[in-house]
Parts: structure tokens; sequence; C-alpha cells
């Protein structure tokens, strides 16, 4: 299923809010780009915002659509991933709230993105978005720092994609997920898996079998336990060892 892109004044069937306390109410703001914005510049963000849903395995955008949006992950998890030619699929990464997606300077989305678990977005019309973007200096070094950090992400799955074994790249994967929570307020040794283990295998360029076993043994090592919606990760040590190789 597939949200089409909506004018920035138009709310369509998803739930909307146009200047109401959007900004005021959110509970990941601080983490997000919006941080470097004063209250008066948070109200004309708030202007230009759409407060949507969407459930579960819903498309916010497809790969290659023209990219007419900017959206602000609130709430939940969105896969992003590219198809490839021959019909597979290819997990590039995970959205979690308080990233921002489409913000690359192309004309069309160079990946698709669905929501893993019921998502809630701010959308923003891209043209006024940026155009919004002008002028605030503080913003665009804000953006810059994001941008740094999806870029160490992506050097982070090129090293996973590379010569790790499984239990290094499960090992990496769970701690670096880990740290990203941590990063937005949610610090914990329980490490939420929203996503499937088919999307796992899907991230880390392993079969689902070998993702199941792996978990399967690195719980038989006491490194973790499987809890229902994740792992409790139990020994720090043995995980680093392993992310380190």
């Amino acid at each position: 299923m597939t949200f089409a892109e909506l004018p920035a004044d138009t709310c369509g069937t998803a739930d909307c809010k146009h200047g109401r306390g959007a900004c005021d109410d959110c509970k990941v703001r601080m983490f997000s780009v919006c941080a470097a914005l004063e209250p008066n510049e948070l109200d004309e963000l708030d202007r230009l915002s759409q407060v949507k849903n969407y459930p579960a395995k819903t498309m916010l955008f497809d790969q290659g659509a023209q990219a007419g949006a900017v959206f602000n992950v609130t709430e939940g998890v969105v896969r992003l991933y590219k198809s490839l030619p021959d019909g597979r699929r290819q997990i590039v990464g995970f959205a979690l709230p308080g990233d921002f997606l489409g913000l690359a300077m192309m004309d069309r989305y160079g990946v698709a993105a669905e929501a893993v678990s019921p998502a809630r977005v701010c959308r923003f019309s891209r043209a006024a978005f940026l155009s919004y973007v002008d002028g605030k200096p503080h913003l665009l070094r804000r953006m810059h720092e994001f941008a740094g950090h999806e870029l160490s992400l992506a050097q982070d799955q090129m090293l996973l994609l590379g010569r790790r074994n499984a239990d290094e790249k499960v090992a990496a994967f769970l701690l670096n997920l880990q740290a990203r929570y941590a990063r937005i307020g949610q610090k914990s040794v329980t490490v939420p898996l929203p996503m499937s283990r088919q999307d796992i295998a899907d991230y880390l360029g392993l079969t689902i079998e070998t993702v199941s076993r792996t978990l399967t043994k690195l719980a038989k090592d006491k490194a973790l336990v499987v809890v229902p919606d994740g792992v409790r990760l139990l020994s720090m040590d043995k995980l680093d060892a392993l992310a380190a190789a």
C-alpha cells in the first residue's frame, strides 16, 4: 500500500495537525534537527508540517518516486531498502524516531521507505522545507551533523557486509542499534527488535536461518537472551569482542 504524495496544505486520510502545538508535543524534538530551533522558529516549522500516521507495512515513499517531501520520524521504525534488478531487496538502514528522511539533494528518492511498526511522522513539502532552511545557518549546521551521522552509519553498513562472519555481523548490528536507541534517550541493555528476522538478514547480507541460528548461539554463550520483541544483552565484553573483530 502506497500513500500518494500530497500538497503541503492537504491532509488526506491520515492524521494531520497544522500549527496546533505538534512541535511542542513532540517527544523526539530534542534528538532531531529541530533541537537547533528557537520557539518562534518552531512555530513557523509547525505551520509547514503535516502529522501523518502509517500502519505497519505501509510505504512512506517508493524508490525512484518524485522526491516531493521530507519526513521526520517521531514514532516507530522505518526500513529503508533498495530493490535490486533480480527482484531481491537490500535493506540499507532502519530509521528511528528523530531521523529525517528525504533530505538528499536528488529529484527522486534513491531508496524506498516502509513502516516496520506503526509509524508517526511529520511530513513537509520538500520545497517549503528547503525554503525554510535557507537563512538559518544554525539549522544547516545541525543538518550537517546529522548527515555526518548518517555517513557513519553507511560506513558501518559497508563493514557489516564485508569480511565479517555471521557472529560478528549480528553482534555489531545489536550494539549499533543499542547505541542509536541510547542516542535518542532510550539507553538500556534490552534492545527492541521490531524488525523481522528476515529484515535483519536482508540488512546483514545473511539468510534468515543464519540470523536465527546465530542468535541462538549467542544465547547459549550467555552473551544475550532473546526476550519478547527484542534481546537483552548480558555480556557486553563478549559482544564487543565480536563486533571489534
